[in-house]
């Protein structure tokens, strides 16, 4: 793995950490910050709208600015917007703030993978993605644990441990920008290019079969997976100060579930491995909401999560080998728009469920879905031969 690839992966440790943002936001805003479950929703759905709306901006001015300077404007906004998240409560600025949130990430999907891409080779790409899931997965596994400490915090209500605990966070996220100073990127060479020049034309085949089966993935994975901290409250009663530890436990598994994602695709094949892997953990989605426990329903939660997320580095991967060098900025914004939204949308549409207490339709809309998007993959790259598998 070249130096520079490590830089990227140790630059994304501290900001996956703050991830745990996502996985507690539900629970936060309505049981520590006293929100409606319907304002929750909507903040949530317009951090994916904005996403949906910027990201292919921000993935052709990756391509012709410098996907190193995009991905340190997204660092910086989100450790900015984390800590404004944790400070008010203020209904305009909170939605103010996941506009931005939604630039934010926009700005870090449409860079970093294109630019991780960059340093390693075809034969080392699996690879150095994996190595990149593992540490995010693990990282946002730690900071999701971090959650637990909020309930042990001497001298602090729950509510000042929660707000200490994400302002740290965000000054942490911050400092890594640091790492990010020692990664070059050559100059562009589309620093003047018209913008039809600047859209994927060469790879707009490939790259259409790909974001139509991520958006019928997104649609399901938005109805439970962000909700989850706020669904074990409703479905168990249970704090995130337990259900934030259980999530962080579930992500420190699924970064290490993704270190055999190389093995099964020398094995296997790239498409097939990720076809079983996603097939199976759809078993396991169907089956979490009829846990008669928190306990089981946490293992067979995490056992979706190792199954479906072994695959994630490897589906990055393959976009990253099929689409040119020059158009991945682009193409890294458009898969990330036609993701977010469906998966923003479908989140109010979660949260609506839960606020019902139609508590297993997520799941079971969810697995359907899955279900759907993995044979269409299947149907549309079943013949497909990555780069290093031609050799």
């Amino acid at each position: 793995m070249s130096t520079q690839a490590k830089y990227l992966i140790y630059f994304s440790v501290l900001p996956s950490a703050y991830g745990m943002f996502y996985t507690d936001i539900a629970y936060f805003l309505t049981t520590v910050q006293g929100l409606s479950f319907y304002l929750m929703g909507l903040i949530v759905t317009i951090m994916g709208i904005s996403t949906f709306a910027t990201s292919i901006p921000m993935g052709i001015a990756a391509d012709k600015y410098g996907r190193r300077r995009i991905l340190i404007l997204s660092n910086v906004i989100a450790s900015l917007i984390i800590a404004v998240f944790a400070l008010t409560t203020n209904a305009t600025l909170l939605i103010t703030a996941a506009v931005f949130e939604g630039i934010s990430e926009a700005a870090s999907s449409a860079s970093v993978s294109a630019l991780l891409a960059a340093k390693a080779d075809d034969t080392k790409r699996n690879s150095v993605f994996s190595m990149f899931g593992f540490a995010n997965s693990t990282a946002f596994g730690v900071g999701a644990v971090a959650i637990l400490a909020t309930s042990t915090m001497a001298g602090f209500s729950n509510k000042e441990s929660h707000i200490l605990l994400y302002v740290v966070l965000a000054a942490l996220s911050l400092s890594s920008t640091l790492i990010m100073l020692k990664v070059t990127e050559p100059r562009t060479s589309k620093a003047k290019a018209t913008l039809s020049q600047l859209l994927p034309r060469k790879s707009k085949n490939v790259l259409a079969k790909y974001v139509i089966t991520g958006a019928i993935i997104a649609v399901g994975a938005g109805m439970i997976i962000p909700l989850m901290t706020a669904w074990m409250k409703a479905q168990y009663g249970i704090p995130d100060s337990l259900s934030g530890p259980i999530l962080g436990v579930s992500s420190i598994v699924v970064g290490v579930s993704t270190l055999a994602a190389p093995t099964l695709a020398k094995r296997f094949g790239v498409v097939n491995a990720i076809v079983v892997t996603e097939a199976i953990s759809t078993v396991f989605m169907f089956a979490t909401p009829l846990s008669p426990n928190y306990i089981i329903a946490s293992f067979v939660y995490t056992s979706r999560a190792f199954l479906m997320n072994m695959s994630s580095p490897l589906a990055q991967s393959m976009i990253m080998g099929l689409v040119p060098e020059d158009e991945r900025g682009a193409a890294s914004g458009i898969s990330a728009a036609l993701w977010r939204l469906p998966n923003a949308l479908s989140s109010f549409v979660g949260a609506w469920l839960i606020g019902m207490s139609l508590l297993a339709a997520p799941f079971f809309l969810a697995a359907l879905l899955y279900l759907v998007s993995i044979v269409l993959f299947w149907y549309f790259f079943r013949n497909t031969k990555m780069p290093e598998e031609k050799s």
